[in-house]
């Protein structure tokens, strides 16, 4: 029998985990959701890491050598994570190889305090991509507004970006735009544009939990009955914005010089909402040359009992289109939802790194 998660696989969705430890490397699971389930790349954040720290006794033995040597806390969350980037790397090479670098990839952050300085963070996303050293390797760097000058240098560089947090479509289109000059400056800069790859990062279930709580502020049943449908239609939008780009004579150039289309990738896929089905983030987004990223408890449930039906977002957007004007009829401001979740993304994504720092510092002071 054709599981579900190989259902999707043949829809053109690739399936990638949003969840990686030095155990799961270790113990020999990762390779097994690659073979039993359809998992063909690996997303991570500081949250992922400072978890996987503060659980994980394989760290012990790299964090007493590291405090020995006097190591910088800064120093050692480089150390660690791109230690664990690389390895997963590794492990995905075969993937990588099988689908021209397409998928087999794994995705690490740059410092999100960084996030407001176009120049910084490109320093970041270097060095990350010299020190892991694979191409495989995937740098995520934010959509803000101070991003995309980064992302669009990063790909000049040759280097492969997953740009993350992405929630307007307006935003969207800035990030295609910076991929594109990024390939322009990268054609013109000699670099093989073949082997450049990204992703964009579109956040689902945030905008449906940030939608949901002002439809119920406004009580009425016509916004009763909106609730959970927002975070499809917007993405189901920003799969629209993709396609229209792929039409554009800009990028027919840039395709005939070899470049790779940036997939689009449904991130927050993990549903927030007890009312809603726990596979509703996967079956309802299902499209070609499209990325899943799962928490791992999403993957087991749409392992075991997702309906794949085919292509869910393809000939959608009068309906998506149709959700979003209904949200608005109702009062609910689209532009201060997506303006509010940039502003908490940022504010997490600081947050989640303080964490990491934290769980190492605490780490190293013990180690010594």
């Amino acid at each position: 029998m054709t599981t579900p998660t190989q259902k999707l696989s043949d829809a053109g969705v690739s399936i990638w985990l949003d969840d990686l430890s030095r155990q799961r490397l270790t113990s020999g699971n990762l390779q097994e959701l690659i073979d039993t389930k359809n998992v063909v790349g690996v997303t991570t954040n500081p949250t992922i890491f400072a978890a996987a720290l503060a659980d994980g006794e394989s760290y012990r033995e790299q964090v007493a050598e590291l405090a020995a040597a006097g190591t910088s806390v800064d120093d050692a969350v480089l150390r660690i994570t791109t230690d664990d980037v690389r390895d997963a790397c590794d492990l995905f090479a075969p993937v990588a190889e099988a689908t021209q670098g397409v998928d087999g990839r794994v995705s690490i952050e740059v410092d999100p305090r960084l996030a407001q300085d176009a120049d910084a963070t490109s320093a970041m996303a270097q060095k990350l991509s010299q020190t892991i050293d694979r191409p495989n390797a995937l740098i995520k760097i934010p959509a803000t507004e101070k991003g995309l000058p980064s992302i669009a240098a990063t790909i000049a560089e040759g280097i492969s970006v997953n740009v993350t947090l992405i929630f307007s479509l307006d935003r969207y289109r800035g990030v295609v735009n910076a991929y594109m000059e990024g390939l322009e400056q990268a054609l013109e800069n000699g670099k093989d544009l073949s082997t450049i790859h990204s992703v964009a990062s579109f956040f689902v279930s945030r905008v449906d939990t940030e939608f949901d709580k002002r439809l119920d502020a406004v009580g009425t049943d016509e916004a009763a009955a909106l609730k959970g449908r927002s975070g499809l239609a917007n993405a189901r939008l920003a799969y629209q914005v993709y396609e229209q780009a792929l039409e554009t004579e800009r990028w027919k150039r840039l395709a005939a010089a070899g470049a790779n289309p940036q997939r689009p990738l449904w991130a927050s896929t993990g549903v927030k909402d007890p009312n809603l089905p726990d596979t509703l983030y996967v079956t309802e987004l299902v499209a070609p040359n499209t990325v899943n990223t799962m928490p791992e408890k999403t993957l087991d449930a749409t392992f075991d009992h997702a309906e794949v039906t085919g292509d869910t977002v393809t000939g959608t957007y009068e309906d998506a289109t149709a959700v979003l004007n209904a949200v608005a009829e109702q009062g609910v401001s689209y532009q201060e939802v997506v303006e509010q979740l940039e502003a908490e993304g940022l504010q997490k994504f600081d947050a989640s790194w303080d964490e990491l720092l934290a769980t190492v510092r605490t780490a190293l002071d013990e180690a010594r």
